[in-house]
């Protein structure tokens, strides 16, 4: 790039190295993993120049991001830069109205797999067809729909500091796709029971007849074959496997940000573990077959 603008000469800012800051995941080469994430990365590609983009990269792959945090009105954050005083990054998509979310809700209402994806904590791929049936997309794009600041002193916005916080934010949307929802307006608890509350209208009331009252038998009258099987329930169906999504749990939490290491390494072991124990006590000698 020139060293020459609108403004005259300016001399190319050197950031201020740190070891307090949240390291990027990824070295070299594509920034994220899942799609969701991917398209994240690109909104932002549209709006920035090719140098500030790759020295927000850069400050990102650095640890130059000291903390994101997410409020009210979005994410606030803090990158060290050339100066003593880390700068204060802000960041924001447009909130949907309640009358935008209910032809959302309406739209994911109308396919079940679009519950189970979201269940388990992933992003169904057609999941912006629901959006676009409200007149509304899930991910910015248009400039006005991403609200960007920065305190540091370049005249352009989006900044390589925003930049920076970007590229950080989508690592955190990989685990927990739900940011860019509650970034909308809407929290994936409140996403869900609407989602219920749908299916609930469609299915209509469960019985209109009262359960017979179950007989309780008292713990001491039990205690002597208290770990033998019961009986057996012949219409309730079980289908234990492992889940479709590695690790929902884990990737649903998302990374802490108290914890350097991966989670996803640290713990997923341990949960591959107890899956694979859980699999071998429920079936025994077909636990193999059932876990492939």
């Amino acid at each position: 790039m020139s060293r020459y603008d609108y403004y005259g000469y300016f001399k190319p800012s050197v950031p201020i190295s740190t070891d307090q800051g949240i390291k990027a995941k990824s070295k070299r080469g594509a920034f994220v993993k899942n799609w969701w994430a991917t398209r994240w990365i690109k909104a932002l590609e549209r709006l920035l120049d090719a140098g500030r983009l790759r020295r927000g990269r850069t400050y990102a792959r650095k640890g130059q991001v000291l903390s994101i945090q997410e409020s009210k009105s979005g994410i606030e954050a803090k990158v060290q830069g050339s100066r003593r005083t880390p700068y204060k990054v802000s960041l924001s998509l447009n909130i949907l109205s309640d009358a935008q979310w209910d032809q959302v809700i309406d739209a994911l209402a109308e396919q079940a797999i679009f519950t189970a994806q979201l269940l388990a904590g992933e992003m169904p791929q057609e999941i912006e067809e629901a959006f676009q049936a409200a007149g509304v997309s899930l991910f910015p794009e248009k400039s006005a729909e991403l609200n960007t600041e920065c305190s540091c002193p370049d005249w352009a916005n989006p900044c390589k500091h925003v930049a920076a916080v970007h590229y950080i934010l989508g690592e955190q949307f990989d685990e927990d796709p739900f940011t860019l929802f509650r970034l909308r307006g809407r929290t994936q608890e409140q996403i869900l029971e609407a989602l219920r509350a749908r299916r609930a209208e469609a299915t209509g009331p469960e019985d209109d007849f009262d359960e017979p009252e179950e007989e309780v038998v008292p713990l001491e009258e039990t205690v002597a074959n208290y770990w033998d099987m019961g009986q057996s329930l012949p219409h309730l169906k079980t289908n234990i496997k492992p889940p479709v999504a590695e690790l929902p749990i884990l990737k649903r939490l998302g990374q802490p940000a108290f914890l350097a290491d991966d989670l996803l390494k640290l713990l997923g072991p341990a949960y591959h573990a107890i899956t694979k124990s859980a699999i071998a006590t429920a079936f025994g000698d077909e636990a193999e077959h059932q876990s492939q």
